[in-house]
């Protein structure tokens, strides 16, 4: 996966418009013009063009550029390009104007100050499970939520102490405004404020792949997607394995619902790209592709407090 910026050549005067999102009603981000556009028929809609951008969750990064291609190459007078700078960076810069779209692995009220949440529209586009990831080297198939703890807050720093070898644990952690350290923090800590840091605390979720792949009795954590069995283990938690399937009920506990937030007066461009997010084409296929659930599939949702219910 590429964490890097992203972009594409931006075609221009082809036919075919927006022939994969006519009829949705673009309306997912307020305002009606691009409604009236998709009622109007395929001549109305061929008119969109302009620029989307994005940054935010590198977690689900992959699935929003493979819908892009997606996306441009039936809509080329549309560009959709974006990095995966962590979810804080992404909901601060849509937030600010500074992208079109923040991508997150948490709710926008998490993050930002309830004026700026105010103007921006959510769009929950999948659901990812995330777990606890070791080095190749590492025995440990296993921990529970409170091992996790103490090794992710520094009390348990020998895999020794966990069923391993005698070897020092090195923690991989992520950097403060990570949607994925948040979620992960929030599993294993609940209200509990922790500030260890590890031995090193890396920006993006290819990183942690990177490192992890060379480094020997090290522990840390990814979402399902970014799970690589030729570099690195994941592991179970409290005797539950990270799968899909475990996830939609709540067994596996560590997980999060992937949002996209635009501002309510967002461009017709932007709203159409966030339609075809939700459109079939996407939550049909594309999604469960690159490694996620679609949000139809889950019997329980999560609140912004972290509250799982029964849907």
């Amino acid at each position: 996966m590429l964490d890097q910026a992203y972009s594409r050549r931006q075609f221009l005067g082809l036919a075919g418009g927006l022939a994969s999102i006519v009829g949705l009603g673009l309306v997912g981000c307020g305002g009606s013009g691009a409604s009236d556009a998709a009622a109007k028929g395929s001549t109305a809609a061929e008119s969109v063009s302009g620029e989307v951008t994005y940054d935010g969750a590198s977690s689900f990064q992959a699935l929003v550029e493979a819908a892009a291609e997606k996306f441009m190459d039936a809509n080329p007078d549309v560009s959709v390009s974006g990095s995966g700078n962590g979810s804080g960076k992404g909901l601060t810069a849509v937030a600010a104007g500074t992208v079109t779209i923040g991508n997150s692995d948490v709710f926008a009220e998490t993050k930002l100050e309830a004026d700026q949440v105010k103007n921006l529209v959510d769009h929950e586009v999948a659901v990812v499970g995330m777990g606890p990831v070791v080095s190749k080297n590492v025995k440990v198939d296993d921990l529970s939520l409170e091992q996790l703890k103490g090794i992710f807050s520094g009390q348990i720093t020998n895999w020794k102490e966990v069923g391993g070898d005698d070897a020092t644990i090195v923690v991989l952690n992520r950097k403060a405004g990570s949607g994925t350290r948040a979620t992960f923090e929030a599993a294993v800590f609940g209200d509990e404020a922790v500030d260890f840091k590890g031995d090193a605390e890396l920006d993006k979720s290819g990183d942690v792949q990177t490192q992890m792949g060379s480094t020997d009795n090290a522990i840390s954590y990814l979402d399902f997607s970014h799970f690589d069995d030729s570099k690195f283990n994941a592991i179970k938690v409290e005797g539950v394995e990270p799968k899909s399937a475990n996830v939609t009920d709540d067994s596996f506990k560590i997980w999060a619902t992937e949002h996209m937030y635009c501002a309510k007066d967002a461009d017709e461009a932007t709203k159409a790209f966030l339609e075809f997010m939700l459109s079939d084409d996407v939550q049909g296929k594309l999604v469960e592709e690159q490694g996620f659930i679609p949000v139809s599939a889950m019997k329980v949702v999560k609140d912004a407090s972290g509250k799982v219910s029964a849907k």
